[in-house]
């Protein structure tokens, strides 16, 4: 028996569609699928977020969008955050991806081998990571604009901080640098810009993990269970250990429940003042995270189910992720192929 990963197709759409109402008339919201839609299947969440009315879908790679075009079908657009790299040429014309061009060589490179081609352009704000420089998009201005470029993005250094003074730095120099490119639409919100207001969401938004029920949305609905199997039932006497190190020894006699899951399942070793969950019980997690192994006192319960959840009404990824010292993020994108994944709603079977 493997563990059991549930997502909920309809939770994100629910997601989706609670954050579209927020962003008011004449604004689009589209969807970040990247990273395999945060690791949660982008084959069953793209055509789930398209059949709730996303047109324009965002990815890292050609490559994610070449596989999410093939999910999708003709029709909606697919734009590529790492613009036009070497090598990109047959899988940008054959899927129809619409690169968003990062510097002066991307833009040289992309006009020589697919001109024409739908295109974008992010520019730095700030942030220091992608996107042309102000410097660098006045220089390459009149090149650009014969590239005819359909969208205008910049991305958020601090938007999880509304009080962050860099927000509105970026967003006025947003606003100066997109001046020269009148026409094009705009984007520069993900999640957490969507949630700083309307002066964020300029034309197009794009949110990503408020999508799959993680901070900064903090009235997402929740889109993943998980539920681990458990292996062996064991007494323990009080005085001896449990687990690498012997970092854990039972104060008194104890029933240790030992489950399959473990770090090469992306639950970080670092974990650690955790519980998993026998329904509404909380059973304390002992000892270390091992690789394919984690141990639970269980001496609180009647007795013990076949299955302990980590993920579910009592506990969501950012509560787990605060235990390991890290973001929903990580833990969402960590989910490892072992799991037996179960979707439900949005036509899933």
């Amino acid at each position: 028996m493997t563990p059991v990963l549930t997502i909920d197709l309809d939770a994100i759409a629910t997601n989706w569609r609670g954050l579209a109402a927020d962003a008011g008339a004449g604004v689009e919201t589209g969807a970040v699928v990247k990273a395999d839609a945060y690791g949660l299947g982008a084959a069953r969440v793209g055509p789930a977020l398209a059949a709730a009315g996303v047109r324009t879908f965002f990815v890292a790679l050609a490559e994610e969008g070449v596989a999410l075009r093939a999910a999708l079908g003709p029709g909606p657009a697919i734009h590529v955050f790492s613009g036009y790299m070497a090598g990109d040429r047959g899988a940008m014309a054959g899927a129809q991806l619409s690169p968003l061009l990062n510097s002066p060589d991307q833009l040289r490179r992309f006009g020589a081998e697919l001109p024409g081609h739908p295109c974008g352009v992010q520019i730095d704000t700030g942030m220091n990571r992608l996107g042309f420089e102000a410097g660098e998009l006045a220089v390459s201005l009149a090149d650009l604009r014969d590239a005819r470029p359909r969208l205008a993005i910049s991305h958020l250094a601090c938007a999880d901080d509304p009080g962050d003074p860099m927000n509105a730095l970026q967003l006025s120099a947003f606003r100066a640098l997109t001046e020269a490119l009148p026409g094009v639409r705009r984007s520069l919100a993900a999640t957490g810009g969507c949630l700083l207001g309307a002066p964020y969401r300029f034309d197009l938004t794009r949110p990503g993990i408020g999508l799959y029920g993680g901070l900064p949305h903090a009235g997402a609905r929740a889109v993943v269970a998980l539920s681990l199997p458990v292996i062996q039932v064991r007494d323990v006497a009080a005085g001896e250990v449990v687990g690498y190190g012997g970092a854990w020894r039972a104060p008194a006699p104890s029933r240790i429940a030992t489950v399959a899951a473990g770090y090469a399942d992306g639950l970080p070793r670092a974990l650690h003042n955790l519980s998993l969950w026998a329904g509404d019980m909380a059973c304390p997690v002992v000892g270390r995270i091992s690789m394919d192994l984690v141990t639970v006192d269980v001496t609180a319960l009647p007795g013990v189910p076949p299955m302990l959840d980590l993920l579910g009404p009592h506990q969501g990824i950012d509560a787990v992720a605060a235990a390991a010292g890290t973001i929903g993020y990580e833990i969402l994108t960590s989910l490892g192929s072992r799991y037996t994944r179960v979707y439900k709603g949005g036509g899933a079977g």
